[in-house]
């Protein structure tokens, strides 16, 4: 699906990702908000990630579809921003949702429960391969 300017779902969330990292490595704190989430450190970012998945609750609880869709893309921004701070990028969670596409939800259960003790290899040609 395209957006607007006509750039998939991926390719938002791949621009999104190196926004939020450059922001990481090179951002101000005083001038950037993601900068500024960096500088309060993990702990902060968690809770932001916590209050924005409460507020997508009760948009869907209030059944507001439109808030609900703004307060899933703050969700999703913030989400981005954590994976940033752990040097994870969009594309290793699309990669995921991919692996687990045509699975049925008890089939990936059980699949997860065997191998959640090792993490998924990383995507090649990324940063992370360091």
């Amino acid at each position: 699906m395209a957006t607007q300017q006509g750039l998939s779902g991926a390719d938002v969330l791949a621009h999104l990702g190196e926004v939020v990292a450059q922001r990481r490595d090179e951002g101000e704190p005083d001038k950037s908000y993601v900068a500024k989430l960096f500088a309060k450190g993990l702990d902060h970012i968690l809770k932001k990630v916590g209050e924005e998945a409460t507020e997508v609750v009760i948009a869907a609880k209030d059944g507001d579809p439109q808030k609900l869709v703004y307060e899933v893309a703050d969700l999703w921004f913030h989400s981005i921003v954590a994976l940033a701070a752990l040097k994870v990028e969009p594309a290793q969670v699309l990669a995921e949702l991919a692996r687990r596409e045509g699975l049925s939800g008890l089939e990936e259960f059980a699949a997860r429960s065997q191998t959640l003790s090792s993490p998924p290899p990383a995507i090649t040609g990324s940063d992370n391969d360091e």
